[in-house]
């Protein structure tokens, strides 16, 4: 692992950690935030998942669970355990508690939609860093070249075959 991704992830998750931490901490607190993402995500949800799948509706629910994922993928991340899955995880909570939390298009005060503003901002800066992260193969080839090569040689090498038959029947 290069120096810059053993810095890079652990301060890329520390705030996943104290986020989520926090999140777990102040769930009732945070619910009422939470519930107009949840009132629209659920039902959302609902109509995406098989009948005998229920979602929940509670916010402090939902707020739950999205700081225990970012508490478990910024682990992960930060220690470079599935670096790109954790990423991409963590990316997945970013934007409903983005949305939740520092929605600066109905503060009515200025200073207040300001401050709204600025952490929208951070939150979208935080989220080019998680796709950068979870882009990041490491310098070793992604699936997609793997997918491409390995059709490549599986045509190579049937052509090589079907060379060694008609050289045998002839």
């Amino acid at each position: 692992m290069t120096l810059s991704r053993l810095i890079a992830r652990p301060l890329l998750a520390s705030y996943f950690l104290a986020n989520g931490a926090l999140d777990l901490r102040e769930a009732p607190a945070l619910a009422a935030q939470a519930a107009p993402v949840t009132e629209t995500l659920a039902p959302a949800l609902d109509n995406a998942t098989p009948d005998s799948v229920t979602v929940p509706r509670d916010p402090v629910l939902w707020v739950r669970a999205s700081g225990a994922a970012q508490v478990v993928a910024g682990l992960a991340l930060a220690t470079g355990h599935f670096p790109r899955l954790s990423a991409a995880v963590l990316g997945g909570t970013l934007v409903p508690s983005t949305a939740a939390r520092y929605r600066f298009w109905e503060a009515t005060d200025k200073e207040q939609r300001r401050e709204q503003l600025v952490h929208f901002v951070k939150n979208t800066a935080l989220a080019g860093g998680l796709l950068i992260a979870a882009l990041d193969t490491a310098g070793k080839p992604g699936l997609a070249w793997r997918a491409r090569h390995a059709t490549h040689d599986a045509r190579r090498e049937a052509a090589l075959v079907g060379a060694r038959v008609r050289a045998r029947v002839s």
